[in-house]
């Protein structure tokens, strides 16, 4: 048995503008009597898509075959589609009748033909009784629906709909959805609809195209994208999902959380590194002894038929510093025509090898200038002899003409905290640093990271880097000599949960799941 041809064929699409390219080498096939939505964020190029399918835009490279037939130069009216946009260009010195009736008086088709053509559409839509009312009196569903029926009633083998519930409010849209999907089914013509709202696509579609940055993500049923997305971008755009990193020790085997799962997917190679997927209503909140997972709960909010818990399973990494701010350190030449300043430092042990003229000067804020100019100038000369032991060890700085500062290197046997639970270790120093480079800082939380050595990474993979976040209890713009406590720290991991039952925040609470509700995927 021969293969039904697509009814549409997107093969190859570019479409550029300038310099930007916005859809990359899109390729789709889309069967007759469907309902498919392009579904992605702004700017992701699904609108354009649309537009090209309308012949309201040509594209750069690649055709459109429609019904076995190439139609990229065909222009729009003689394309057997129509087009339902958010604004619904409904023409507002027209009654309804005359709306939905324009395109077929534009046809020359009688009056008898006519007011059967209109009439049966009127009560498509719902709207019987109204031919006769002014459309800009409506409310924006019955516009909406206007606009459909006068883009339905031409007969089109395809309905284009670019986000035309956009405008409605969220109670009318949820109706709209349904309403939608019934006239499409009743109808039984393709319909292709763009929106960025994932409710929307997984209630209306019989098919999902999701898309991103000019590409095609992922294509399947709703049951297909939300079940088993393909990537992080895929899962984390439709609906709610906890992603979580992870690793593939052999099939049907998922290693997170320094826990080992069994899951339904494989195919992976040994040890892959992987992204789980844990939806929200697929966890339950039981009794610590039942759980495959503990937690703390963090937040419990109320949003209506459940609660929307927040639990953290694993607390993030945490260490605490000292930051001592002095004030600016600064010395002059005897003729005062040159300045120069340094700052004290820490550095642990294990580094001190490492440690060269650039390293030393970049600790420690080395720079000098000329005074009257306050143009920078070299340092030349940089005097030093560290040990690979805890002690306090001089460090001289000098321009060629002589001006020199001397200061402290302080060598440590830095303490690492680790975090058997998550498998990371976190390190900082403490550190020296003035009340102007605070103030004049430009992106503070960096500088803070920079100035305490501050990283953290994977314990089972060293040259794995975790990020590391900054929190300080100070006023960058107030602050003064002294000694702070700057915490530097990695993200703890929290998983939502949907659930009816009430938990308190701060209890303690077990998680529990199935095999069938872990779904993995490449990490990327």
């Amino acid at each position: 048995m021969q293969e039904k041809t697509p009814l549409i064929q997107f093969k190859n699409i570019v479409m550029s503008f300038s310099d930007q390219v916005v859809l990359k080498n899109i390729s789709l096939d889309i069967e007759e009597n469907e309902f498919v939505t392009l579904l992605g964020p702004s700017g992701c190029g699904k609108t354009t898509l649309l537009r090209i399918l309308g012949g309201f835009l040509e594209p750069t490279e690649g055709h459109v075959i429609f019904d076995g037939e190439d139609i990229k130069d065909l222009p729009p009216y003689k394309r057997e589609l129509n087009t339902v946009f958010q604004k619904y260009a409904l023409f507002p010195h027209m009654n309804v009748y005359d709306n939905i009736a324009f395109g077929l008086k534009l046809k020359k088709m009688s009056k008898d033909v006519i007011e059967q053509k209109v009439m049966k559409m009127l009560k498509l839509i719902g709207l019987e009784g109204y031919e006769k009312k002014n459309v800009t009196l409506m409310s924006g569903g019955q516009q909406q629906r206007v606009a459909i029926a006068r883009a339905l009633v031409n007969e089109p083998k395809v309905l284009l709909l670019d986000e035309p519930l956009g405008a409605l409010d969220l109670k009318l849209r949820k109706e709209m959805q349904y309403e939608l999907k019934r006239i499409q089914q009743e109808v039984g013509i393709t319909f292709i609809y763009v929106t960025h709202d994932q409710e929307e696509a997984l209630t209306m579609s019989d098919k999902i195209v999701v898309m991103n940055k000019g590409l095609i993500q992922q294509t399947g049923t709703p049951q297909d994208i939300y079940n088993e997305p393909v990537n992080h971008f895929v899962a984390d755009f439709i609906g709610e999902s906890n992603i979580i990193p992870g690793r593939m020790p052999e099939d049907k085997k998922v290693f997170f959380d320094e826990h080992l799962f069994e899951c339904v997917d494989g195919g992976f190679e040994a040890d892959e590194p992987v992204e789980v997927v844990l939806r929200p209503e697929d966890l339950d909140i039981v009794p610590v002894e039942d759980g495959v997972l503990t937690g703390v709960v963090e937040s419990v909010l109320f949003k209506g038929q459940q609660y929307e818990v927040m639990v953290e399973t694993v607390p993030g990494t945490s260490v605490t510093v000292k930051m001592r701010v002095i004030k600016n350190n600064e010395a002059a030449s005897e003729d005062g025509r040159e300045k120069i300043s340094a700052n004290d430092f820490f550095v642990d042990i294990e580094d001190v090898e490492k440690l060269d003229d650039k390293e030393v000067t970049a600790l420690a804020d080395a720079q000098a200038w000329e005074t009257e100019s306050g143009d920078f100038i070299s340092i030349n000369k940089i005097e030093y002899d560290v040990a690979a032991e805890e002690g306090e060890y001089p460090v001289t700085f000098s321009t060629s003409g002589g001006t020199s500062i001397t200061k402290t290197i302080y060598v440590k046997n830095n303490k690492v905290v680790k975090n058997e639970k998550k498998g990371e270790a976190v390190m900082a120093f403490d550190f020296f640093t003035t009340v102007d480079e605070i103030k004049e800082s430009l992106a503070l939380d960096t500088d803070l990271k920079t100035w305490a050595s501050a990283q953290g990474w994977k314990i089972a993979n060293e040259d794995e880097a975790v990020e590391v976040y900054v929190n300080y209890g100070f006023d960058p713009e107030k602050i003064g000599v002294g000694t702070y406590k700057v915490t530097f720290s990695t993200e703890g991991r929290e998983l939502k949960v949907r659930t009816t039952d009430f938990v308190e925040e701060g209890s303690e609470v077990g998680i529990k799941f199935g095999p069938e509700d872990i779904h993995v995927m490449k990490r990327q």
